[in-house]
């Protein structure tokens, strides 16, 4: 019997509040409750998808993760450390084995520095490669991404936006990370592209046995990279299992709602379209009890008082539903 993979990312009550500040004196008078009490862990190897609308907290719970945003409470641990009590030494170490890929790749490389410039940079900072072999690893990146070796002279300017996101990968990669947050890597690049970087993440996954925490919204590019999924909607996940348990046993009235939208290549097909009514509440004020009762289609009295919180539904497989996964 194989043994369970190790946990290399392990969040506990993720919470990330922003202030809400009027007046002269800058009072406090609300909170943006953006990451509101989210937990999971990521096995050594695997990917886990955070899926939801826009506004549903996603990037910033990834950003929080790698501590680019300072959380408000909760906790991170990873590898077995707990990333709050690092020191700021320790912090720099710990980041170059956690690394982020960010959504638009043309606004996340520095247009005045050379594809060699940058990726020697990272080398030069965590002095991980004498000056005299940074080139030839600057060429390894390069080919690992699928670029030729060329392409270190140039700018980013002159590269298409799926080359500038191979660039990203290449940055990421340059200091040797285990983890890397995928914030919607492909979200901005032609649907022509998008299919060969998630091909390349996933052979590079493979490869260099990389741990992925990818945040995307488009259901079936989640279901063919994840071996595990979370959905999150107004800063709290309401449902978490593996991709099969989402995709074929999915508990969550949201989380059916979601995949209902996924397109089917057969026209003729049937479909059982569900319609969510409204947009998604502001963060700034959420409703009372279960968040997302304004919008469900099941909603009874218990679900507009009560809060809901993550029950078991299945081997591994947990939902928030007062109807669907009752305490």
């Amino acid at each position: 019997m194989n043994a369970k993979p190790q946990n290399l990312i392990e969040v506990e009550n993720l919470v990330v509040h922003f202030p809400v500040h009027k007046g002269v004196f800058s009072r406090v008078v609300a909170q943006v409750r953006a990451v509101d009490g989210i937990s999971f862990s990521i096995p050594k190897g695997t990917t886990l998808s955070l899926v939801g609308e826009s506004g549903s907290g996603k990037t910033t719970a990834g950003r929080a993760l790698l501590r680019l945003i300072e959380p408000t409470a909760g906790r991170v641990v990873f590898d077995g450390k707990s990333m709050d009590e690092l020191n700021r030494k320790e912090l720099r170490a710990l980041r170059r084995r956690a690394q982020i890929i960010f959504q638009d790749p043309y606004g996340s490389l520095n247009p005045r520095m050379t594809v060699y410039s940058m990726l020697a940079e990272a080398l030069t900072v965590h002095r991980l490669v004498p000056k005299a072999g940074q080139r030839a690893r600057v060429l390894e990146l390069l080919h690992l991404v699928g670029l030729p070796p060329e392409a270190a002279s140039r700018y980013p300017n002159e590269f298409s936006g799926g080359q500038r996101q191979r660039i990203g990968i290449a940055r990421a990669l340059a200091v040797e990370p285990e983890l890397i947050v995928a914030d919607e890597p492909i979200s901005a690049l032609d649907v022509s592209i998008q299919a060969q970087i998630l091909n390349l993440l996933t052979d590079l996954q493979e490869e260099l046995g990389l741990t992925y925490l990818f945040i995307g919204h488009d259901l079936s590019v989640i279901q063919h990279i994840s071996d595990y999924v979370a959905v999150m909607y107004l800063g709290r996940i309401v449902e978490i299992g593996t991709t099969e348990d989402i995709f074929e046993r999915a508990a969550h009235p949201y989380t059916r709602a979601l995949l209902s939208a996924v397109p089917v290549p057969d026209p003729d097909a049937a479909r059982d379209r569900q319609i969510l009514q409204g947009d998604i509440p502001s963060p700034l004020a959420p409703p009372s009890g279960c968040h997302f009762h304004p919008r469900c289609p099941d909603c009874e009295m218990q679900c507009t008082k009560d809060d809901t919180v993550l029950s078991r539904v299945g081997d591994s497989h947990d939902a928030a539903c007062h109807v669907h996964a009752p305490r």
